[in-house]
C-alpha cells in the first residue's frame, strides 16, 4: 500500500486533523496524482456532520493535479501531465448510463471520491484533502493548458453541477435564464450560462451583490424580497438554476418559470415540499441533477478553456482547513475556498488542522 497525508473528520466537526492515510498500490489502469489544489464544497460540510451517517472520512472531490505514476495500461496519460478530477471515481462501465457518458447516474451505483465503496476492493474511498489520489484513468481529465489549477479544481464539482442542465435545457443564445443562490455555484452558472450566450438574471435578498452579479455577466438582477419584483417576472424564465443551499420556498421560483420552463433544483438534495399546481400552471419542470458524467464533464473543460472561464476562489493552505469550513457555514465567501495542498509536504503530522 501507498501512505499519503491528509485531513480528516473523526468526531462530526469541522475540526480535521492531520492524518496518515492509504492509498492502493498501482492497478494496471490507475494513475497516482499529486493533488495540489482541492475545492471546498458545501456538500463536505453537511457530509462532515453526518448527513449520510458516515463515520471518520477525508473530504475533497474537486481537485487538481499532477500525475505521478501510471499503471502499466496507462496509455492517456504520462507522469507529469496537469489533470483534473471530480466526484465520481468508477463506475461500472456497461449499464445503459455509463455507455452514453453519464456514469454519474450508473445504475450499479458511481464510487464517490470520497465515502464510497470501491467496486473491486470493498475499500472506503477518502477524498481530495490529502497530497495523493489513486484511479482509474478513464476518470481523470487533462486539465487545458489555458486554465489555472486553482481556478479550475471547483469546475469538477460546482461548475459540472451546472453545466449538465444548461446543457439539458439546450440554453443558448436567446434563452432566459436565472440563477438563484450566488455562491460556489451560482457564480459559476452565471458564467457559463452567460457564455452560452444566455440573458442572465441573478435572484437574490441581497440588493448588494448586484455588482458582482453584472461582472460575473449577469444581464439583471432581482430581489427576491420584494414582491412586486417577483410579481413582475412571472413567466419570464426559461431556465431557472437554483443553488441555494438550504430548504427555502420553491413556490416564487415556479412562478417566475415561463411555460414549459424548468426549475432545476442543485443546491439542496434532501426533501422539500412543492405544490403541483404550480406545475400545472404552465407545463412547467421540476428538475435536479447530480454532477456529471465523463462526456459533459470533458465538454465542459474545453469550453472554459475557449472562454476563459474559471471559479472566483480565495486559496488557502490546507493548514487552515477549519477556517474554511467554518466561513463557508457562515457564506464568508466569495466565490469558493480552495485548498493548496503543499503544506501537506511538512512533516509536522500531529497538529490541529485549525493551529
Amino acid at each position: 500500500m501507498r501512505t499519503t497525508s491528509g485531513w480528516m473528520s473523526t468526531d462530526g466537526t469541522t475540526a480535521l486533523r492531520r492524518v496518515r492515510i492509504e492509498r492502493r498500490d498501482l492497478r494496471d489502469d490507475d494513475l497516482a496524482v499529486r493533488v495540489d489544489y482541492c475545492g471546498v464544497c458545501h456538500s463536505d460540510l453537511h457530509r462532515i456532520g453526518g448527513l449520510l451517517g458516515e463515520g471518520p472520512l477525508v473530504p475533497g472531490h474537486e481537485f487538481t493535479g499532477t500525475v505521478t505514476a501510471v499503471g502499466a495500461a496507462v496509455t492517456a496519460f504520462s507522469v507529469g501531465d496537469r489533470v483534473a478530477v471530480g466526484t465520481i471515481v468508477d463506475s461500472c462501465g456497461v449499464c445503459e448510463m455509463c455507455r452514453i457518458g453519464q456514469e454519474n447516474f450508473c445504475y450499479e451505483g458511481p464510487v464517490s471520491t470520497y465515502g464510497g465503496t470501491g467496486r473491486a476492493d470493498g475499500a472506503k474511498t477518502q477524498g481530495g484533502y490529502s497530497r495523493e489520489y489513486v484511479l482509474r484513468d478513464r476518470f481523470a481529465y487533462h486539465l487545458p493548458d489555458g486554465l489555472d489549477q486553482a481556478g479550475a479544481a471547483p469546475l469538477m464539482c460546482a461548475g459540472i453541477s451546472v453545466w449538465e442542465p444548461l446543457r439539458a435545457a439546450g440554453i443558448a443564445s436567446g434563452s432566459r435564464v436565472a440563477v438563484a443562490g450566488l455562491g460556489g455555484l451560482g457564480h459559476l452558472a452565471v458564467k457559463l450560462a452567460a457564455a452560452l450566450g444566455a440573458e442572465v438574471t441573478v435572484l437574490s435578498r441581497t440588493p448588494g451583490k448586484a455588482g458582482d452579479a453584472h461582472k460575473l455577466g449577469a444581464a439583471d438582477t432581482l430581489n427576491t424580497g420584494d414582491d412586486q419584483q417577483v410579481q413582475r417576472a412571472r413567466g419570464r424564465f426559461d431556465l431557472i438554476l437554483d443553488t441555494i443551499p438550504v430548504a427555502h420556498d420553491l413556490s416564487p421560483l415556479l412562478h417566475m418559470a415561463a411555460l414549459d420552463g424548468t426549475l432545476s433544483l442543485l443546491g439542496y438534495p434532501l426533501e422539500q415540499p412543492v405544490q403541483i399546481l404550480h406545475l400545472a400552471r404552465g407545463r412547467k419542470k421540476l428538475t435536479s441533477s447530480g454532477t456529471g458524467g465523463r462526456r459533459h464533464t470533458a465538454e465542459l473543460l474545453d469550453f472554459c478553456a475557449g472562454h476563459g472561464i474559471t471559479a472566483d476562489v480565495e486559496v488557502l493552505p490546507s493548514a487552515r482547513v477549519q477556517e474554511a469550513l467554518d466561513r463557508l457555514g457562515r457564506g464568508d465567501v466569495r466565490y469558493r475556498f480552495v485548498l493548496d495542498l503543499s503544506d501537506l509536504d511538512r512533516p509536522d503530522l500531529d497538529r490541529p488542522a485549525h493551529s
